[in-house]
């Protein structure tokens, strides 16, 4: 069980610092762009390009931000589920004992 959050808060580190270090990248592109001197018709194509690149590592870090939820999501089912198992076989357990129980003062 540790371990499994282990992994979790590994996986949720390093999706931030991926996601730290694009936007600290895109940010610092686009500072160097408008503070870079070109002409309009340059500058406007060096912003869409921009833009473009940005909204590419933005889908990136979407895709990447939903496939850690869908695989956190479905481990959280799994330990649910193992749980739930574990109560079923405690419960039987506990119910075989109180039979060997009543059993053994009749």
């Amino acid at each position: 069980m540790k371990e499994g959050r282990q992994m979790a808060g590994t996986e949720r580190h390093e999706s931030g610092t991926f996601s730290a270090f694009l936007t600290g990248a895109l940010v610092g592109a686009g500072i160097a762009l408008l503070l870079a001197p070109q002409s309009g018709e340059k500058l406007r194509v060096a912003i869409r390009d921009y833009a473009n690149r940005a909204k590419d590592g933005l889908d990136e870090a979407l895709d990447s931000g939903a496939e850690a939820w869908e695989r956190t999501k479905n481990r959280s089912e799994d330990v649910i589920e193992k749980g739930k198992e574990s109560i079923r076989d405690a419960a039987r357990h506990i119910e075989k004992a109180s039979e060997t129980e009543k059993t053994g003062r009749s």
